[in-house]
């Protein structure tokens, strides 16, 4: 551990109080040998540095050096919200110099919205806290690299990528499947999938834990604009001229607002943070690199229906988040059957699985435990907000929750029978039908090199 005056890297004394801190400081970044370190630090405390190990890296080239440091800086200033967040504190400070204004438009974004469930939940406001120093030049437009034509697609282990793995697949497209982490059922879902892969370690500084003890501020960061800065630093040093996430379009939706302004839980999956970040990357690092969610035009349940056609993975994927926290990889422990992401992959694979096929997926039937009643009750908006959860709209799930209402096999369970009995009779019939949420959105920015995988998938 390097020294820095009298103080170590990633030292934090005991008698910190990271809530009264007054600016946060981007110090540093720098990259060798496969390895990005990334730094930062509170008023005039020790900096906290941050790791990003890129396997089996190749060398920088002459040609690609410019978009490599264009995309490490951004790598830099994003990832930094996870450090920002732990003292809010009212100004911001770059040892590089102020941005251009793309840049500062960009991150500035970011950090509002991708941080407006954490304010809301802390009774917060960032709007006058989070300003980047603006007026550097614009640089000059980027050029083409002629990067490969191959993408990186995002691997969480739930059945969305899943699906945007398949789609690529069936237009014999070359992707690397990668993901950012330890997860052992990640790893094991990317080597299902059959495709090359590609895993990246993110190391947060250790500081961070301290600081949390010591009573910094803590909740929700908009982690896929992280993993998305590291990925664009991946494209470049691999050579890729695509990344594909798969974000559906739900994930633009709000999860509620606040004081006259939207919050949402999944703001850096949506629409909004796609545009400015694909424009970015356009402009400011490689105008061959596009970024995109393969997935856009599509509905959660669309999504959903699509997947119930993946048979292979079935024993294999999980979108329980508390899965990954808590529980580990181990099969029978894949979905908790607790937690929202659970409530929503039950209730959107109902319609279009046998429901005996389900029950083998989940090891129990969610919808025949009264128990479960809350968690359903949130996502079908009643009496409650949506959780603040990677799940799809409201009216989503009261289309798939009528859509068992009306089958025999489903209309015995308890909570399939309350709603036929409570809620369905305070409704609009006419407007739950399942199959409006079946049909493409146009809006999207799939290359066109990868859209004729679209029309896999629905």
């Amino acid at each position: 551990m390097a020294i820095m005056g009298n103080r170590l890297e990633n030292d934090v004394p005991q008698t910190m109080q990271p809530r009264l801190t007054q600016v946060f400081r981007f110090t540093r970044a720098s990259y060798a040998d496969g390895v990005a370190e990334l730094a930062y630090a509170f008023d005039d405390g020790a900096e906290l540095i941050e790791t990003i190990r890129f396997p089996q890296a190749p060398a920088v080239t002459a040609e690609r050096r410019a978009a490599f440091d264009a995309a490490l800086k951004l790598l830099h200033l994003t990832a930094g919200v996870s450090y920002y967040k732990a003292g809010v504190p009212p100004r911001i400070e770059l040892t590089d110099g102020p941005l251009d204004d793309a840049t500062a438009d960009l991150l500035e974004a970011l950090y509002l919205h991708g941080l407006a469930e954490f304010a809301y939940r802390n009774g917060l406001d960032l709007h006058d806290r989070v300003a980047f120093a603006r007026g550097a030049q614009a640089p000059p437009a980027a050029s083409a690299l002629n990067l490969p034509r191959r993408t990186l697609v995002p691997i969480g282990g739930g059945k969305d990528s899943l699906v945007a793995v398949e789609a690529i697949k069936a237009i014999d497209g070359e992707a690397t499947a990668v993901w950012v982490g330890k997860s052992a059922l990640i790893a094991a879902c990317a080597e299902r999938t059959g495709l090359p892969t590609l895993n990246i370690q993110r190391e947060l500084a250790p500081a961070l834990f301290e600081m949390n003890r010591l009573g910094a501020w803590n909740g929700h960061i908009p982690v896929t604009a992280v993993n998305s800065a590291i990925l664009a630093v991946a494209a470049i040093l691999y050579g890729f001229d695509s990344i594909a996430f798969a974000n559906e379009r739900s994930a633009s939706a709000a999860t509620l607002e606040y004081e006259g302004q939207p919050v949402n839980h999944q703001w850096s999956k949506g629409y909004a943070f796609e545009q400015l970040l694909g424009d970015w990357l356009h402009t400011h690092v490689a105008s061959d690199l596009d970024y995109c969610s393969l997935l856009r035009p599509y509905s959660e349940l669309a999504i959903t229906r699509a997947f119930a056609r993946l048979t292979p993975y079935f024993d294999a994927f999980s979108s329980c988040n508390r899965n990954f926290r808590l529980l580990g990889p181990k099969p029978a422990d894949r979905w908790c059957g607790q937690c929202p992401k659970c409530h929503f992959v039950f209730l959107a694979l109902a319609p279009f699985l046998p429901k005996p096929r389900l029950l083998s997926i989940f090891g129990r039937n969610l919808l025949d435990d009264e128990s479960q009643a809350p968690g359903f009750d949130a996502l079908l908006e009643y009496q409650d907000h949506k959780p603040f959860e990677c799940v799809g709209e409201g009216a989503e799930a009261r289309a798939a929750m009528y859509a068992l209402s009306q089958r025999p096999e489903w209309q015995e369970d308890a909570l399939v029978a309350r709603f036929r009995s409570e809620i369905l009779p305070q409704l609009d019939a006419s407007r739950l039908a399942l199959e409006p949420w079946l049909q493409p959105s146009p809006e999207h920015r799939v290359p066109a090199r990868l859209q004729p995988a679209l029309a896999t998938i629905g």
